[in-house]
C-alpha cells in the first residue's frame, strides 16, 4: 500500500512506499552509516591523546628518545612526530614568542636560568618551553592538572631534549610523583619557578624548602595559585619575590575573559552534544572568567542566570542584561551549572541533589574544589562513565547528572583553547622570568608583585602586527597635555 505525505497537492514530493522492506544490503549499509556516525561524534569528544596502545602505566615503562636520553615521563614517545606537527599549527598563532626568539639570537636574557614549571602541557606550553630555551634558559617540567596533558606533545617535548614528566590520565599519586621527579634531580637546582595553580609551590615548600635559598623569584598564573602566595606573604612565609601573571591586564582582559567565551562552548558541545539555545544556564562568579562565559551563553540563545558575592561584579551582571540570583533559588530549574569562582564548595551536595535530571555540572576555574565530587562518591551513587571525561552519577530513584571532567578546568581537559589568546599569556610569563631572574638585588622584596604596565603594553603591541592595525601616535603637545611619555606606558599600575 502507499501513502501520500501531507503534501500532495504541491505536487513536489513524490509517495512513499511502506510496505518494501530495504535489502539485507541496504540494511548493512545503513547499520554502518549509523555506527559510523556515532563513532564520529564520540571521537570527537576526545583528543588523539586518549588513544593508546596499552593500558601500562608511564611510570612502570623505560623509554628514551632517539638520542639515548632517558630523563622523562610520558605516554609514549612513539607520539613524538605527531605532536611536533601540533606545535608547528600552534607556532602559527603565537607571534609574540616567535618574535622574542628571534630578537634573543644576539643576548640570551635567561642564560643560566633553570625553571621548573608546572602547567598545562599542550602545544601552546611547548611553544613557551622552547622559548624559554632559545632565550638560554634550561627547562624541566610536570602537568598542572592530570586531564589536560596532551601526550603528544608531550612525547615531542622528550623527543627535543625537555625533561618532561606528564600524561593524560594521572592519578593523584601520579600527579605529585611527576612534580617531585621533576624536583628532585641530583646535581640539578631549580632557580625560577613557573607555576599555575601553585601546587609546585607548595610541594617544593613541603619537601624541599633549603632549595628556595637559590630561587630567585615565582611566576604564577592562575588566581588560586595567587590567593596562596598572598597567603603565604600575609603570613611572613614567602621567602622569594613573586610574580603575579593573574591580575596583569593581558591575562586578565584577553586569556581568562576571550579564552573562556570560546572555550567553554567547545567544551560543553564536544562532551555532551548539548544545543544552548533556550537551555537555562547558571554561571557561578562574574569575573573575567565569567563574563566570558555568560556572553557566548548569550549568544547562543541560553536564558543565563548568575551568582555573585562582590557587589560590583554583581552589578556589572545585572547591567549586562543576567539575572542575579542566589544558587538555592534556580538550583532545581536549570539544566547545566557552571562554576567559575576561584573557590570551594561553591556546588554542594545539598545542590547536587536538588538537581534535575540531565543536569550537565561542569566546572571553568581553575581548581577541582568548586564542586564537591568527593561527596558524590557514596554507596548509593552510581557512577557510569559515558564518554572520555563524562560521568553520569546516578541517584537511587533513577536521576542522574552529567559531570564533566570530574569537576576539573573544563575547557583544556575536554577540549582546546585559541592558541592566539594563550600567546599573550605566555608572552607574559616570559617576560616576567626574564625581568625577575635579571632584577638587580633589592629591587624586588620577598612579596607579591604585578607585571609593570610598560611589560603588559609591550606584550599587546607584540601581537597588533597580526591584525595588521595601527597604533595613533601622540604629538608632543598632547603627551604634555596628559602627562604621559609617547611611549608609555598609557596607564597607571594600579589599571587593571
Amino acid at each position: 500500500m502507499e501513502r501520500w505525505c501531507l503534501c500532495e497537492r504541491c505536487g513536489l514530493i513524490p509517495p512513499i512506499s511502506f510496505n518494501k522492506r530495504p535489502t539485507k544490503i541496504g540494511r548493512r549499509s545503513l547499520s554502518r552509516s549509523i555506527s559510523q556516525s556515532s563513532t564520529d561524534s564520540y571521537g570527537s569528544a576526545a583528543s588523539y591523546t586518549d588513544s593508546s596502545d596499552d593500558e601500562t602505566s608511564p611510570r612502570d615503562k623505560q623509554q628514551k628518545n632517539s638520542k639515548g636520553n632517558g630523563d622523562f615521563c610520558i605516554k609514549n614517545i612513539k607520539q613524538a612526530d605527531f605532536g611536533r606537527r601540533e606545535i608547528e599549527i600552534a607556532e602559527q598563532e603565537m607571534p609574540a614568542l616567535m618574535a622574542l626568539r628571534k630578537r634573543a639570537q644576539g643576548e640570551k636574557p635567561l642564560a643560566g636560568a633553570k625553571v621548573v614549571g608546572c602547567t598545562h602541557i599542550t602545544a601552546q606550553t611547548a611553544v613557551l618551553m622552547e622559548t624559554l630555551t632559545a632565550l638560554g634558559a634550561q627547562c624541566r617540567w610536570a602537568a598542572c592538572n592530570i586531564y589536560s596533558t596532551q601526550n603528544e606533545v608531550a612525547a615531542a617535548l622528550a623527543e627535543g631534549g625537555f625533561s618532561v614528566f606528564a600524561w593524560k590520565g594521572e592519578s593523584e599519586d601520579d600527579f605529585w610523583w611527576c612534580i617531585d621527579r621533576c624536583v628532585n634531580l641530583e646535581g640539578w637546582q631549580p632557580n625560577m619557578i613557573l607555576d599555575d595553580g601553585g601546587d609546585l609551590t607548595h610541594w617544593i615548600y613541603k619537601k624541599y624548602p633549603n632549595m628556595f635559598k637559590k630561587i630567585k623569584g615565582i611566576v604564577e598564573e592562575s588566581v588560586t595559585g595567587v590567593h596562596r602566595l598572598y597567603q603565604l606573604s600575609k603570613a611572613g612565609k614567602l621567602c622569594v619575590p613573586a610574580m603575579n601573571v593573574n591580575d596583569s591586564v593581558t591575562k586578565q582582559k584577553f586569556d581568562n575573559l576571550y579564552c573562556c567565551r570560546e572555550s567553554i562552548l567547545d567544551g560543553l558541545k564536544r562532551t555532551t552534544d548539548v544545543m544552548f539555545g533556550g537551555k537555562q544556564v547558571v554561571v557561578c562568579g562574574y569575573g573575567e572568567v565569567g563574563k566570558g562565559c555568560c556572553a557566548a551563553l548569550k549568544a547562543m540563545g541560553s536564558i543565563v542566570y548568575v551568582t555573585e558575592i562582590d557587589p560590583i561584579c554583581a552589578l556589572q551582571a545585572c547591567m549586562d542584561g543576567f539575572r542575579l540570583v542566589k544558587l538555592n533559588e534556580v538550583i532545581r530549574q536549570v539544566d547545566i551549572v557552571i562554576t567559575c569562582t576561584g573557590n570551594k564548595n561553591v556546588v554542594v551536595r545539598e545542590y547536587l541533589d536538588r538537581m534535575k535530571n540531565g543536569c550537565i555540572v561542569c566546572n571553568m576555574g581553575h581548581s577541582n574544589t568548586e564542586i564537591d565530587v568527593a561527596s558524590l562518591r557514596t554507596p548509593e551513587l552510581t557512577w557510569e562513565r559515558v564518554r572520555s571525561q563524562v560521568d553520569h552519577v546516578i541517584w537511587p530513584d533513577g536521576k542522574r547528572i552529567v559531570l564533566l571532567a570530574e569537576g576539573r578546568l573544563l575547557n583544556l581537559s575536554c577540549s582546546t583553547v585559541p592558541t592566539f589568546v594563550l600567546s599573550i599569556t605566555a608572552t607574559t610569563q616570559a617576560l616576567a622570568l626574564i625581568e625577575l631572574y635579571n632584577a638587580p638585588e633589592g629591587r624586588y622584596k620577598q612579596d607579591v608583585y604585578l607585571l609593570p604596565k610598560k611589560m603588559d603594553e609591550y606584550v599587546a603591541s607584540l601581537h597588533l602586527p597580526t591584525f595588521d592595525a595601527h597604533l595613533t601616535e601622540l604629538s608632543d603637545e598632547q603627551a604634555k597635555y596628559l602627562g604621559l611619555n609617547k611611549n608609555g606606558p598609557f596607564k597607571p599600575n594600579y589599571y587593571r
